[in-house]
């Protein structure tokens, strides 16, 4: 039987494919720290769970393709506080933020067509690229530099006349960077240029710590119409299951094509909807508490890594992840021994190796993503276990190189 090129050519996905090493160590008794998904431990709000038990229905119907008034409106009044003024019918409710970035893609772009992507990048955003037939072209960042965001020349000289669109998340999904109004302010003066779309994933949006502001794009009010604003309520209100997200837009005639995917694909999950507007009665000072829980994490982590010889990172300045360059050949091989031949009184740690976070297959091999969601004191001994593995992984290799002679 035929299998198509385009799943042919997708890749597994980086964060999960390596589970069943993990589910394995599990059995063996080991337990695993999980610092390699970006599943956050933080109860999500009861709430939730109350604006769905007390939903009245007595049929859990189809909601509206682009989701349910109630909730779209209140989405615009959350988003007042950043200075975005949206209507209900610029907003539609998708599964998760990874069917926004999958319909926005499949909107702007024709099979082979390019879209330009800051990278390193959320691993998932090359899956859903090959989904559409649409080649994701990179524009680097590097260790070095704190994965700032890159150069306009750097992004001039990677644009075709098949270039569609920019896509990158602020803050960044591996990195931990975070993008000023002036970067992004010139990035959408080269899209204006070269009559691009711009994708900007705000997942992460009030995840920003050390005193800086969180700012959404569509603030921009003179680019609004080549801004496609990607969300979730995965991270902000630790409801990943939930899969609600949502993009949001200012341009009539993208609005309008996307709902074509929309209502054929029906409509988002009704009960979750529902739990959500729950959620965004909570205000501000939910937001601030769970903000200040990840900049202690932050500490926690920046000051437990400090403490391991051989590692490269810089401090990050959101999100809930720090990309670290470590002293392997080959993070992706380290990352399988921790969970197969590894553990510490019966604990190992598991991160995720960045290779598959970059187009090319080379790039990334020594780094890794740590997701600091876990408490205080297991960020402290994910921290030494990996610590311990590291001396103990650069042992072996020495001695197989000393064989191998």
């Amino acid at each position: 039987m035929n299998i198509s090129e385009r799943v042919n050519n997708m890749q597994a996905s980086p964060i999960r494919r390596l589970i069943p090493y993990a589910e394995k160590a599990k059995k063996r008794g080991i337990k695993v720290l999980h610092l390699n998904i970006g599943q956050p431990d933080i109860k999500t709000p009861q709430i939730y769970f109350d604006y769905i038990k007390n939903y009245s229905h007595n049929i859990d119907s189809y909601s509206h393709s682009a989701g349910i008034v109630e909730l779209r409106e209140k989405f615009c009044e959350f988003y007042n506080y950043y200075d975005v003024n949206l209507s209900s019918d610029e907003i539609v409710i998708t599964q998760g933020g990874s069917e926004a970035i999958i319909m926005s893609l499949s909107v702007i772009a024709d099979p082979g067509d390019e879209v330009l992507v800051v990278e390193p990048f959320y691993a998932n955003y090359k899956g859903f690229a090959g989904m559409v037939n649409v080649n994701l072209v990179p524009v680097s960042t590097t260790p070095e530099a704190g994965y700032k965001m890159p150069e306009i020349i750097d992004f001039e000289n990677k644009i075709t006349e098949k270039t569609r669109a920019i896509l990158f998340s602020n803050p960044c999904n591996p990195t931990g960077a975070v993008y000023s109004k002036n970067e992004i302010e010139r990035i959408l003066k080269l899209a204006k240029k070269y009559n691009l779309w711009i994708i900007c994933d705000e997942v992460y949006r009030e995840f920003v710590f050390d005193n800086l502001e969180p700012f959404s794009i569509l603030s921009f009010g003179d680019y609004s119409d080549r801004i496609i604003m990607i969300d979730s309520i995965s991270k902000r209100y630790s409801a990943c299951g939930a899969r609600v997200g949502l993009l949001a837009t200012k341009n009539k005639d993208f609005h309008r094509e996307v709902i074509k995917i929309a209502q054929a694909r029906l409509s988002p999950s009704t009960l979750p909807q529902i739990g959500t507007i729950g959620l965004l009665s909570l205000g501000r000072e939910y937001i601030n508490n769970i903000k200040k829980e990840y900049q202690y994490r932050r500490d926690i982590v920046y000051e437990e890594l400090n403490k391991v010889d051989g590692l490269y990172f810089k401090k990050p300045k959101g999100a809930f992840y720090v990309s670290v360059l470590l002293p392997v050949d080959d993070s992706e091989k380290f990352v399988k021994w921790l969970l197969t031949d590894f553990n510490v009184n019966g604990y190992t740690t598991m991160v995720a190796p960045l290779s598959g976070f970059y187009v090319a297959k080379d790039s990334g091999k020594r780094e890794v993503r740590v997701a600091y969601v876990l408490d205080d004191e297991k960020i402290k001994l994910a921290s030494s276990i990996l610590a311990k593995g590291l001396i103990e992984y650069d042992k072996l290799t020495k001695e197989e190189k000393l064989i191998n002679v």
